[in-house]
């Protein structure tokens, strides 16, 4: 089975028992590092991630791995919180990131800038809105958008 085959058939049974927990996935990969195999999940949750959490994804994700035997060579299984400079990638990333300061950098300079920082406000399929410090609120094309990040901050 193709890798993205694997990882989308994983997701499919994977992720409705993720959410039904109360969370979301944030991201899956199967990577080899170190001559070792990986399926790492990285789950999310607007409060944020604990260590019994993880524990907890683990085990019922692991059950359902065990049932379904998609991987034929051995693995070690990991979830985790996605890290705070993880780009937020999808509407779910950004739904559960609203309220909250990100950092935007851009393809091509609007208005003199390639970077700002604010408030994510709102959001639609082509657009983002964010209010900075000032105030103002910023308007951004989601296609000349090339990373979206929570800004953290010191």
């Amino acid at each position: 089975m193709g890798n993205k085959r694997l990882i989308s058939t994983i997701r499919q049974h994977c992720e409705p028992i993720i959410e039904e927990m109360g969370y979301d996935l944030v991201d899956l990969e199967y990577v080899k590092e170190n001559n070792e195999n990986y399926l790492k999940f990285y789950i999310g949750k607007r409060e944020g991630i604990t260590i019994d959490d993880c524990q907890r994804v683990s085990e019922a994700v692991g059950d359902k791995l065990d049932e379904l035997d998609p991987i034929q060579e051995s693995y070690y299984l990991e979830v985790s919180s996605p890290g705070l400079d993880r780009p937020l990638k999808t509407d779910k990333d950004l739904r559960r990131n609203l309220g909250k300061e990100v950092e935007v950098n851009l393809y091509k300079s609007l208005e003199g800038k390639k970077k700002y920082v604010g408030e994510l406000v709102d959001f639609t399929d082509n657009s983002i809105r964010i209010k900075m410090d000032n105030s103002e609120e910023k308007e951004i094309a989601r296609d000349i958008i090339s990373n979206i990040k929570l800004a953290l901050k010191f």
